[in-house]
């Protein structure tokens, strides 16, 4: 598995839901929670973490995927990207390609699939620390699952949405 970040992505559509882009699935997972405005020189209620803190905790949420599942992760890109895009601003990770259990042998010598976990959203619906790691390791494996094909029915019986 490979880990990098990036800034800018193309539009997504509404989360939690399956569209097909030119054979490509879009998954994606998004919780909200209102904020209260914040007071002059305050962060918006967003925790502060550095960007390399928070991609320490992506990769240890790869980490914790068993070894028999992470072996099975197949041509996935795993990106950070610090916001989540204008017109989905709570989007909290997203799958971008063909899940493994629709590739067919037309699938040979595509571009890898993309799991994009947003910082800043996570950031702001976590009040603490901690809240970031659980939350980081539930969008992590929340978009892996969707890489192996599990829909988020599925997910919301197994408590990941």
């Amino acid at each position: 598995m490979h880990l990098s970040q990036s800034c800018h992505l193309s539009p997504v559509p509404e989360a939690l839901s399956r569209k097909p882009c030119h054979g490509r699935s879009l998954l994606s997972r998004k919780v909200t929670r209102e904020v209260a405005a914040p007071s002059p020189g305050e962060n918006a209620g967003v925790i502060a973490m550095a960007p390399a803190q928070f991609e320490e905790l992506v990769a240890h949420a790869l980490e914790r995927v068993p070894r028999e599942l992470a072996q099975l992760v197949d041509n996935v890109v795993f990106v950070i990207v610090d916001d989540a895009p204008p017109d989905d601003p709570d989007l909290l990770g997203l799958y971008e390609g063909i899940a493994l259990t629709e590739r067919d042998s037309r699938y040979a010598g595509a571009l890898p699939d993309r799991i994009s976990i947003y910082r800043t959203p996570i950031l702001r619906i976590c009040d603490t620390v901690d809240d970031v790691v659980e939350e980081v390791i539930i969008t992590v494996v929340h978009e892996i699952a969707h890489h192996f094909g599990i829909d988020d029915d599925r997910l919301h019986e197994l408590g990941y949405d």
